[in-house]
């Protein structure tokens, strides 16, 4: 069975490999044509709200409490059961979705307020991004509609669609950027990428039915007298909205803060935490996808011993790769920035300001990772209050540590604070996963651990001796500054590789008993 996790895995992995690709070209783009300037801060304030909510309502709280239920209903019940149960969550969700739509929409000066108060004294600003604002809500409805989609095709191991649906959003803002953006105003060009939100949430939903129609499971809305498996999703996900959704209210929490700071603080931010999701989507949140309905079904069948292993696994597979590639972004960080930003106004010192906070955020990224597999493991059992404790305790640490930190180290501060508060959340899910016998560690950690450090740390060697400094990448041309990065990511990727083959690292499969 582990090989079938391990294979899903990868399919997830290559599909947001594509997705991140195109995700990192348009913001290449959304760089060259826009800048570290007011009007990309207020685009990311407008977009981030509905993206905010869609990652609680529709990746976060939602999909976690869904999925469960909707794999107990796929394993113990009638195909007519599982199709009643989408039908009815389609209903009441999509009826949600659009009250909170409309709000949004009403609101949105007062959001922009909310969430980025330091804008009261940009009036241009505020009120650029509230007119964005009232184009990107609408996002939400449509996007966590998708995730719906998504959440029903993960359940019946189509993991490939969901995973490759993103693509759009990132080929939708490409295009309103290249070639709607010009027949705007020079001074409101910025709203066209608003824009291409609003088109990305339409085409991202319907590309996914089709997919749901051949598995018999294409949701369309209608209430019924069974509300047993609706009232089981909707009260698992209330506090599961809290608990996923811990790394985009402190995202959420820096954005506030650096509204106050030095105009671009915002845009280094999200460019570095761009950055940052390549390797977390790639690897952490395809992980966390294919797992979550295979502990699910576990849980269900009562295989204790299964679900403990495939925990371990995946773990296990956490440290393989998060490890290095948070060494590879520390020690490449101002080479990568440069190569995919430094263009036009994007300036030497934008490129060393995203890069501090690049670091800063590289440094939480195993804990990201590991609070996203650890929480799989409480939702699978549909134990949504221990998340919610562990999310919330991480959070005020957040806040605390970024109003301590942004003082002496401004905007990486604040990804320093969020990074910190990963850490925490992971030992308090650790702990409690150990404790109530729901997680037992397999024999070989030690040597595992150690065969990691050694490779990483013969990696990290000629990386932090010999890639020049930021001066040498600021001179270089575009396709000089690729393949130079290029070459020193391959060198880190071929030493580490190596030495975890020399050191026998074989077992790809440690679960496969399960």
């Amino acid at each position: 069975m582990s090989r079938k996790l391990l294979k899903s895995t990868l399919i997830v992995s290559l599909m947001t490999l594509l997705s991140r690709v195109f995700g990192l070209l348009r913001d290449v783009v959304l760089a060259v044509f826009f800048s570290a300037s007011g009007g990309l801060d207020a685009f990311i304030v407008a977009f981030r709200i509905p993206n905010f909510l869609r990652r609680i309502f529709a990746e976060g709280g939602f999909s976690q409490a869904f999925v469960p239920v909707l794999a107990e209903y796929k394993q113990q019940r009638e195909p007519a059961a599982a199709q009643a149960l989408v039908a009815q969550i389609t209903a009441v969700l999509g009826l949600v979705l659009l009250v909170t739509t409309v709000l949004g929409v009403l609101l949105a000066p007062w959001l922009i307020y909310l969430f980025a108060p330091g804008f009261i004294e940009q009036p241009g600003k505020q009120l650029l991004a509230a007119d964005m604002l009232r184009i990107t809500f609408p996002y939400i409805l449509f996007i966590s509609l998708t995730a719906l989609a998504g959440g029903i095709l993960n359940t019946y191991g189509r993991f490939a669609v969901p995973a490759f649906t993103p693509v759009l959003l990132n080929l939708s803002l490409l295009g309103c950027a290249i070639w709607l953006a010009p027949r705007f105003p020079e001074t409101s060009k910025v709203i066209a990428l608003a824009w291409g939100v609003l088109i990305a949430g339409i085409v991202q939903l319907v590309f996914q039915l089709p997919f749901l129609q051949r598995i018999g499971m294409l949701p369309g809305p209608g209430l019924n007298k069974d509300w047993e498996g609706a009232r089981r999703i909707f009260k698992l996900m209330l506090p599961a909205l809290f608990a996923t959704s811990v790394m985009q209210i402190n995202l959420l929490v820096d954005t506030m803060i650096a509204s106050f700071l030095q105009s671009g603080s915002i845009s280094w931010l999200y460019f570095s935490d761009r950055l940052i999701a390549f390797p977390l989507g790639i690897f952490g949140i395809a992980l966390a996808t294919v797992i979550l309905p295979y502990l699910s079904d576990k849980h269900s069948h009562a295989e204790m011993q299964a679900f403990s292993k495939t925990l371990d696994w995946a773990l296990r597979w956490v440290f393989v790769i998060a490890v290095p590639a948070t060494l590879g972004l520390i020690l490449l960080a101002a080479p990568a920035i440069s190569t995919l930003f430094q263009y036009h106004e994007f300036s030497r010192f934008y490129v060393e300001m995203s890069s501090y906070s690049l670091i800063a955020y590289a440094l939480g990224l195993p804990g990201v990772i590991l609070t996203k597999i650890l929480s799989s493991g409480f939702f699978a059992r549909q134990d949504t209050k221990t998340p919610v404790r562990a999310a919330a305790i991480a959070m005020l640490c957040n806040i605390v540590l970024s109003l301590l930190l942004v003082i002496p180290l401004a905007h990486a501060g604040l990804a320093l604070a969020t990074s910190l508060s990963a850490y925490i959340n992971v030992a308090i899910l650790y702990r409690r996963l150990r404790r109530g016998g729901h997680y037992q560690y397999q024999p070989g950690w030690a040597k595992h651990l150690l065969r990691i450090s050694l490779a990483v740390g013969l990696m990290s060697l000629p990386l932090y001796l010999f890639v020049p400094g930021l001066d040498h990448w600021s001179g270089l041309v575009l396709t000089e500054r690729v393949l130079e990065l290029l070459l020193w990511i391959a060198i880190g990727v071929l030493i580490y590789t190596a030495v975890m083959w020399l050191t026998g690292y074989r077992d790809f499969y440690p679960a496969r008993e399960a």
